[in-house]
């Protein structure tokens, strides 16, 4: 297979080889499903932004909310009112728990070979932190790869969380795309191999007008990273207007905000090959577009929307870029993260995200100020009624899988989303955006049962949500650590979230024990 210039700039990017990881092995886990799941006496948060309600008693059917029912406002509930379990049925006794919808990670890759991580270790953490929906942008493993797997977890015979495959736009090409008519075929041929939707990296404008308009014309979806080989000629706005439903992190956005210049301030000895020189200068970029709320960034922001277009900016995957030293020393690599991806995560010239050469004050500041600029156009974005969505893309710059997922949540709090906010965008917004909201992003009556289920409120301290949990202190001293993800409901069937943590945990243990390895920080002996 010869790959293309677009493909070549996907490599570049995400370290897509097309070799594949290892498959989840097919096994039968969790509970269920049965006839009939009723969770008993929660407190509902049903990811419309409402607020949360209860005690309520959820009643599952066939992988289907049928009632939802309240029983109790601070009195006694009366036990003969609430819904009568079936004979085969099962019920979970959950006074005190709150349930959310199932998180939609909309930037989940499934693992890679350069990580070392296979498809059970990135399922098992997804899901150990109640993500039960991912989108895979750009199928790193392949497409007949990604859709097999979908495959298996649609059918459940595999632990994973449900899977949209948006291909990475050329893959599988035999000649390099550059007319639009070229771009159409592959296009019309990649929606008849099954793929949900296209990931693009960027074209020349020709290619990318003629390819995005089709796919819409489909009925499939898309999203893009804009990279900067490609913005200079075609960036958000571009893209938005021939049909492209999402964009990924924030790239081609403050190039369409420029308004004294057409390209990025680049240094004149820049080097887009060395990802130190395109970091550290990205981390300048927002400084250099129209200042919020400028007569161009409201034109700007306006346009996308009233094009209904979609946000996914994956804050927490340059969140090493302002504090390394903080995502280095994350709590959970010790126990959580695979020898191999902690070697993937130093600094290294050959490993994408792994740019450390000399990274230290200035470029930290100068991401710093870039993350207040990008989370006051996203913040806004929401304010005005845009959609904005999780997303992780984890597996790169110290983020691990499930718990960088997390971290994206609590990055959205700190752009100024209430906590509710946050929990609509990693769920019923999600769901808009895969074009499934009539079957999931919510806690309604006809909707699949996927729902997250926490003994805390996530709302009050969204790092309850960590697999880790979060501390606290009792009342007699005692330090204790609170919450993470109790059970995790996709398809109905009940997992036990603390389990598929432990079994990463075995995995982990197991590798350690055959390299004979031992976390240390980069350049210590």
């Amino acid at each position: 297979m010869r790959l293309f210039s677009v493909a070549i700039a996907c490599l570049l990017y995400c370290s897509i080889s097309f070799a594949q990881v290892a498959k989840a092995p097919l096994k039968k886990e969790g509970d269920g499903p049965y006839t009939q799941l009723i969770l008993r006496g929660v407190m509902m948060i049903n990811g419309t932004g409402a607020p949360p309600t209860g005690p309520m008693d959820i009643v599952i059917e066939n992988n289907r909310i049928v009632q939802i029912a309240g029983v109790g406002s601070g009195i006694p509930v009366n036990d003969g009112s609430r819904p009568k379990l079936k004979a085969g049925g099962k019920e979970l006794l959950l006074e005190g728990h709150y349930v959310m919808p199932g998180f939609i990670d909309m930037h989940g890759h499934i693992g890679g070979t350069g990580q070392g991580a296979n498809a059970e270790y990135v399922f098992k953490l997804w899901m150990a932190h109640g993500i039960t929906t991912i989108r895979d942008p750009s199928c790193g493993n392949g497409l007949d790869w990604v859709l097999e797997e979908k495959r298996l977890s649609a059918e459940n015979k595999i632990t994973a969380p449900r899977i949209y495959a948006y291909t990475a736009f050329g893959q599988g090409s035999k000649q390099s795309i550059v007319t639009g008519e070229q771009a159409i075929a592959w296009v019309r041929e990649n929606a008849q191999k099954g793929a949900d939707g296209i990931k693009f990296f960027g074209a020349s404008p020709v290619v990318m007008d003629a390819a995005l308009r089709e796919n819409k014309k489909l009925g499939l979806r898309s999203c893009c990273h804009h990279a900067q080989m490609d913005v200079a000629r075609w960036n958000v706005l571009n893209s938005a207007r021939a049909g492209l439903t999402s964009m990924e992190h924030w790239y081609g956005l403050p190039e369409a905000l420029f308004t004294n210049k057409t390209v990025q301030d680049f240094p004149l000895n820049y080097n887009y090959s060395n990802e130190q020189d395109r970091f550290a200068e990205a981390g300048r970029l927002w400084k250099q577009a129209a200042s919020p709320y400028s007569e161009h960034w409201n034109k700007v922001m306006n346009e996308l929307l009233s094009l209904d277009f979609t946000l996914d900016p994956t804050f927490n995957i340059y969140d090493a870029n302002r504090d390394l030293m903080r995502a280095r020393r994350a709590e959970w690599h010790e126990t959580y993260t695979l020898p191999s991806l902690w070697k993937f995560y130093e600094p290294s010239k050959i490993s994408h995200g792994s740019y450390w050469h000399s990274w230290g004050t200035e470029q930290e500041v100068s991401w710093k100020e870039n993350y207040r600029l990008w989370m006051t156009f996203v913040n806004e974005y929401k304010n005005r009624g845009g959609r904005v969505t999780t997303g992780s893309d984890n597996g790169f710059i110290y983020q691990t899988y499930g718990f960088g997922y997390i971290r994206e949540l609590e990055l959205l709090r700190e752009a100024g989303f209430h906590p509710l906010e946050v929990i609509r965008s990693a769920t019923l917004f999600g769901a808009q955006a895969l074009g499934m909201e009539k079957d999931l992003g919510s806690i309604e009556v006809g909707k699949l049962a996927d729902i997250v289920v926490v003994d805390v409120n996530p709302l009050e301290n969204l790092q309850l949500l960590y697999g880790t949990g979060a501390i606290r202190l009792t009342a007699d001293n005692k330090i204790i650590r609170a919450g993470g993800v109790k059970y995790t409901i996709k398809d109905g069937i009940v997992y036990d979230s603390k389990k598929l943590l432990n079994d990463v945990k075995l995995m982990v243990d197991e590798e350690k024990k055959k390299t004979g390895w031992q976390l240390r920080q980069p350049g210590v002996e």
